[in-house]
């Protein structure tokens, strides 16, 4: 097909979280999150941009997506003629780094695409699952009495995988409760980069709790190292933040620094990134599932799009709206069923209608490219 974008919309969103989220970075209490509007023959296309508040998970942040998006990105699409949604990332290689912030305006050439074609995102993409397995990630609490009630009430909720946050001071203790209490469940910690190679054998005792997996206990941008304490380890080493790209999946594969990959649609730059990071893994044996930034009903729209594509073995974080919101932007809220699994939509587009009252009410500033 041929897709032109006429316009590029930019709107910052802010929303307060149900209750805070803690990790190793730090507390967070509410969303600032930039969403883009790509529009063509009188069709919206919507995308999400998934960086932080601050360059904490990585470089970006919801300033630095802004004016990348509004003085580098926009200006590389607009107007100009694309054979599809596909070759968007092509005219954005230039671009260093800022992976999420391409990668939201990237996503909403792929809805847009979707919805002139009048197709489900997830059938333009090539998935194939018609339900989503669902985890929970679960922050760092104020006690571990709280964390054992929250895991209680996720479990009731149906979710099939329980995430916890771990940090210094904030692990071996915490997972050995939450074993003894919940000895069946499937459990995996995410450390969020807070160790060094010198807490290889510290990290080697989680190695009795039977762990589905250990994410990113090592540095964010690091392989080496991963994969030296992955053969110290019975843990499987689950990489987030150290992949990037397709190319970066090969070599930490290569090197065995991982037996699971976590896709997160925003990290690696959007979805031709993110299909490519995906075969890879499928060609070499190793499951994906897909991670969660605290999105709000597109990027999480979005992700449930992206976990349709074949080898998404593993329950992801792509939990119901209410887990962060009390009102979502995006109509119906994506639910979770009691069997913890969310049905994918067959809508044109990403599968959900934009709260457009309410996405106006917390805009807080917006602009127009084109």
């Amino acid at each position: 097909m041929n897709l032109k974008i006429e316009r590029i919309v930019l709107r910052e969103i802010r929303m307060p979280l149900v209750r805070f989220f803690e990790t190793s970075f730090g507390r967070t209490t509410e969303r600032r999150i930039v969403l883009v509007e790509a529009i063509a023959e009188g069709v919206s296309g919507w995308g999400e941009v998934t960086a932080g508040e601050h360059p904490f998970y990585n470089e970006e942040w919801t300033d630095s997506a802004w004016l990348i998006l509004r003085h580098y990105a926009g200006p590389r699409l607009l107007g100009h003629p694309l054979a599809g949604a596909e070759e968007a990332a092509g005219r954005l290689e230039h671009i260093r780094g800022h992976r999420m912030a391409c990668g939201g305006l990237e996503a909403a050439l792929w809805d847009l695409e979707a919805r002139l074609q009048g197709l489900p995102l997830y059938r333009l993409i090539g998935g194939v699952h018609k339900q989503i397995p669902c985890g929970v990630s679960i922050g760092i609490q104020e006690s571990v009495d709280e964390l054992l009630a929250r895991i209680e009430r996720e479990l009731e909720a149906g979710y099939q995988r329980i995430k916890i946050k771990i940090k210094p001071g904030w692990d071996l203790d915490v997972v050995r409760r939450v074993r003894r209490r919940f000895p069946h469940i499937r459990l995996m910690a995410d450390a969020n980069s807070a160790y060094t190679p010198a807490d290889a054998e510290h990290l080697r005792r989680l190695d009795e709790f039977y762990l589905m997996m250990l994410e990113q206990p090592l540095a964010h941008d690091d392989l080496l190292d991963h994969a030296e304490l992955q053969r110290k380890i019975q843990t499987p080493i689950c990489l987030d933040e150290s992949i990037r790209s397709a190319r970066h999946a090969e070599q930490a594969i290569r090197l065995g620094a991982c037996r699971i990959i976590n896709i997160k649609l925003g990290r690696v730059g959007g979805f031709r990134q993110a299909r490519r990071v995906h075969d890879i893994a499928q060609a070499a044996g190793i499951p994906v599932w897909c991670g969660g930034m605290l999105e709000s009903g597109v990027g999480r729209a979005h992700n449930i799009a992206l976990s349709t594509l074949p080898n998404f073995q593993l329950p992801g974080d792509v939990s119901a709206s209410r887990r962060y919101w009390a009102r979502d932007i995006i109509r119906p809220p994506v639910e979770v069923s009691p069997q913890g699994a969310i049905a994918v939509r067959d809508e044109p587009g990403f599968g959900y209608a934009l709260d457009e009252d309410y996405l106006e009410s917390i805009t807080v500033r917006r602009e127009i490219l084109g």
